[in-house]
């Protein structure tokens, strides 16, 4: 997990070709994030999207860890993880819309990916138990040695504080993501006693969105009140 970033910057610069084809960046923007977002569902094998919709669907049953569990591990789709899923997509098309207007698209949707799965790596510090015995989860828990996390954390928090600094809105929403990936983290080991696989793909989806949403909210205030 520790090349996590690396592999969220290559797929991104990947799905992300559609944002630099002239026309489709300006005129069609909407349709460009929609392709974009798909390309990426698509070498992804939607395997994010199930993760963020199987632990909502846990997380929102209200039900003891082991329970819980069991209801992340059906492959049947919860109405609260349906719902999770529609909420998160529109929020990353609606906010990739905004960005592609002023020319930051492409750029914002590799920070997005990348600061997305970073969060992966404070996911697999060695402080956080895995809540399975078995799974992705149990494979890659406790697997980041402490030093890379304070590393990751700090190198994000200074990239977000020079986005500040200069106004960049999508340098300055970076730690979006791993501050999303905590709140995640918190909750999954105090309602399943730790991470697993599908809790994995939550943070990497939510914190793509995050990142998304506060750099495209930060491109509106500067236009409209800056």
């Amino acid at each position: 997990m520790l090349l996590a970033p690396a592999i969220g910057f290559i797929i991104a610069a990947i799905s992300g070709v559609p944002l630099l084809v002239p026309g489709l960046n300006t005129g069609g923007a909407i349709f460009t994030s929609v392709v974009t977002i798909g390309v990426l569902t698509l070498l992804t094998r939607a395997l994010h999207w199930d993760g963020l919709a199987d632990t909502v669907d846990a997380l929102a049953s209200g039900k003891p860890a082991a329970s819980a569990l069991q209801i992340a591990r059906r492959s049947d789709l919860g109405p609260v993880g349906a719902v999770a899923i529609m909420t998160a997509f529109a929020l990353q098309v609606s906010a990739l819309t905004v960005l592609v207007a002023p020319g930051t698209g492409y750029l914002a949707w590799i920070v997005a990916c990348t600061a997305g799965r970073a969060g992966l790596v404070f996911a697999c510090d060695r402080s956080v138990p895995a809540a399975r015995t078995d799974g992705l989860g149990s494979a890659v828990s406790r697997s980041v040695p402490r030093p890379a996390v304070i590393f990751t954390g700090a190198v994000m928090a200074i990239i977000s504080a020079v986005g500040l600094a200069t106004l960049q809105p999508v340098y300055a929403s970076t730690l979006a993501g791993p501050l999303a990936a905590w709140l995640i983290i918190r909750r999954a080991r105090r309602s399943l006693g730790g991470i697993t696989g599908d809790v994995l793909g939550a943070i990497v989806e939510v914190g793509t969105t995050v990142v998304l949403v506060a750099a495209a909210f930060g491109s509106l205030w500067i236009k409209n009140w800056g």
